[in-house]
C-alpha cells in the first residue's frame, strides 16, 4: 500500500512538473511571438520611414543644389547627387532593420571585412563603374543634353547614374553604356563647343571653270541665314580625282544648327551648280585599243541621258564631313 501511494505521488509530481514546463514553454513562445510581432511592426515602420526619408533626402538635395548657380542648368551633377543621397538613406535603413530583427550587423561587417578581397574581385566590374561615374562627374567631359560619340555609338546624354550613362540617338533609341566603358574609350563630344564646321565635298569636271564653281558654292553658303559670317565660308580645290576635281565647301554654324544647315548647303550647292551649267561628272572609263581594230570586241551603245543621271546620282553626289 505504501509503495503504491509512493508511485502515485511520484506520478502526480512528474505530471505537475511537466505541466509547469509546458506552461513555461508556452509562455516563452508567447513572449517570443509577441517580441517578433513587435519587431516586425517596428521593422515595417523603419522600412516605410526609409522610403519616405529617401524621397525627402532627394528633394532636399535637389533644392540645395538648385540654390548653387553652377548647378542650376547642369542636370549631370544634380541627378548623380540625388541618386547618391537615396542610396545612403537606403543603406542606413537596411542596417537599422537588421538590427531591429536581432541580426548582429557587427558580425556581418566583420565577415565582409574578412572577405573583402573576394567581394572586391567579384564586384570589380560594378565597383569600376561606380569609380568611373565619380571620375566622369569630376572631369566633366560631357553633361546632360550633350551629343556624344562613345565607341562609335552616338546619342544625346539623358542621364549619368552611378553605374551607367544613358543616351538616346536620333531615332529615340535608348542606349545604356557602362561608365567604365565610357571612361576607357574615346569620347567625342559633338556639342561640347558653341560652334561647329560644316564640310561638304563637291565634284566638277576637269573642263569646268574652277573659280566659277567655287564662287557659286561660296554664294550659297553666304546666303544661308544660319551660316556665321566669322569665320567666313571657304571654298577650295582639295583633290584631283580620277574623273573629277573635288571642291570643298566649309562653313561655320552654331552647334544646334549643324544638321539642318549641312542638309541645306548640300541641296543648295547641287542646285546652284546645275543652274550655273557646271558639270558634275560621274566615274567613267576610256577604252584604249590595242592591236587590230577587227580584233576588238563590239562596244555597247551609251545608256543615254537616263544612264547619265543614274551615274550622277551614284557617283557624283557630294561627300560630307566635319571637324
Amino acid at each position: 500500500m505504501t509503495s503504491l501511494q509512493t508511485s502515485l505521488n511520484d506520478a502526480l509530481a512528474a505530471g505537475r512538473q511537466a505541466a509547469a514546463l509546458d506552461a513555461a514553454l508556452l509562455a516563452k513562445l508567447t513572449d517570443l511571438a509577441g517580441d517578433l510581432a513587435i519587431n516586425l511592426a517596428i521593422a515595417l515602420v523603419i522600412l516605410a520611414s526609409t522610403v519616405i526619408g529617401a524621397r525627402w533626402a532627394a528633394r532636399l538635395t535637389r533644392r540645395a543644389l538648385l540654390r548653387v548657380h553652377a548647378f542650376r542648368k547642369d542636370q549631370t551633377v544634380l541627378s548623380f547627387a540625388i541618386q547618391v543621397a537615396r542610396v545612403v538613406i537606403y543603406i542606413i535603413g537596411f542596417i537599422a532593420i537588421l538590427q531591429r530583427l536581432g541580426v548582429q550587423t557587427t558580425s556581418i561587417i566583420a565577415v565582409l571585412g574578412a572577405a573583402s578581397l573576394a567581394v572586391g574581385l567579384a564586384l570589380q566590374g560594378t565597383l569600376s563603374n561606380v569609380a568611373a561615374g565619380v571620375l566622369l562627374l569630376v572631369l566633366r567631359p560631357y553633361k546632360v543634353g550633350d551629343v556624344i560619340d562613345v565607341g562609335g555609338v552616338a546619342g544625346s546624354v539623358q542621364r549619368l547614374d552611378l553605374f551607367t550613362t544613358q543616351m538616346a540617338n536620333a531615332n529615340n533609341h535608348k542606349i545604356v553604356v557602362p561608365n567604365s566603358k565610357v571612361l576607357g574609350d574615346v569620347i567625342l563630344n559633338l556639342s561640347g563647343q558653341r560652334t561647329r564646321r560644316v564640310e561638304i565635298n563637291f565634284t566638277v569636271g576637269y573642263g569646268e571653270d574652277l573659280n566659277a564653281a567655287r564662287g557659286v558654292l561660296e554664294a550659297v553658303a553666304q546666303g544661308h541665314d544660319k551660316v556665321l559670317p566669322d569665320p567666313a565660308p571657304w571654298t577650295g580645290v582639295t583633290a584631283l580625282l580620277d574623273s573629277a576635281v573635288q571642291i570643298t565647301l566649309q562653313a561655320w554654324v552654331n552647334s544646334d544648327d549643324w544638321w539642318q544647315t549641312q542638309a541645306d548647303l548640300m541641296q543648295g550647292g547641287k542646285e546652284a551648280i546645275d543652274a550655273a551649267g557646271i558639270e558634275i561628272p560621274f566615274p567613267h572609263q576610256v577604252a584604249v585599243p590595242y592591236g587590230d581594230a577587227g580584233d576588238l570586241p563590239p562596244v555597247a551603245p551609251a545608256a543615254g541621258r537616263a544612264g547619265r543621271r543614274t551615274g550622277d546620282a551614284a557617283a557624283g553626289a557630294p561627300e560630307t564631313g566635319e571637324d
